[in-house]
């Protein structure tokens, strides 16, 4: 039997924290496993919306014993509310993985748009439905959040793949992608 990575994605927010996990074969190829949003009240004080999320997170975590988690890289906005707010919940996110020594990752938005439409600025909606087809889902995943955490888990396994996780090994396609983007950043 081929080996399945397991991934944890995590589009942190203090509102709606998309969680999605998906099972990737080396083939490229994904099931989804569990999808949805932790959620915390906007009015509610900051501590006690961290410990909702970090309660929520940790729940996935026992529940579906991923291999790995993926977090979407805090980026700047306009709005630094609403970036603090991300960056606490994605702190909680990576805080959660190194208590259950899971190896952790981050993800830009571009990355995970590249890397599930082969488009780095591609639209929501573009995200969604390719997310949609690759797990073979009836619907679009919704809400959003949801679907960008799936996104950012087949991101993950599919820039750093079963075999790395697994044996430190790199597929062909692996190795080229690895090797054009230290191209890239030349």
């Amino acid at each position: 039997m081929a080996s399945v990575l397991r991934v944890l994605g995590i589009d942190p927010g203090l509102t709606r924290c998309g969680v999605g996990i998906v099972d990737v074969r080396p083939d490229r190829s994904a099931t989804l496993v569990h999808v949805g949003v932790v959620r915390s009240e906007p009015d509610a004080p900051i501590h006690e919306r961290l410990a909702v999320i970090a309660a929520g997170l940790r729940g996935v975590v026992d529940a579906h014993d991923p291999h790995v988690v993926a977090v979407e890289r805090v980026f700047a906005q306009q709005n630094r509310q609403t970036v603090m707010g991300t960056a606490q919940a994605s702190g909680i996110a990576l805080l959660i993985a190194g208590e259950r020594g899971l190896p952790a990752a981050t993800h830009t938005p571009s990355e995970v748009k590249a890397a599930i439409t082969g488009y780095g600025s591609a639209d929501k909606r573009q995200v969604q439905t390719m997310v949609a087809r690759v797990l073979r889902l009836d619907a679009l995943p919704q809400p959003a959040d949801a679907a960008d955490a799936l996104a950012i888990a087949l991101c993950h396994a599919w820039r750093r793949g079963p075999q790395t996780a697994a044996s430190g090994a790199l597929t062909p396609a692996q190795r080229a992608w690895a090797d054009a983007e230290r191209l890239a950043r030349r």
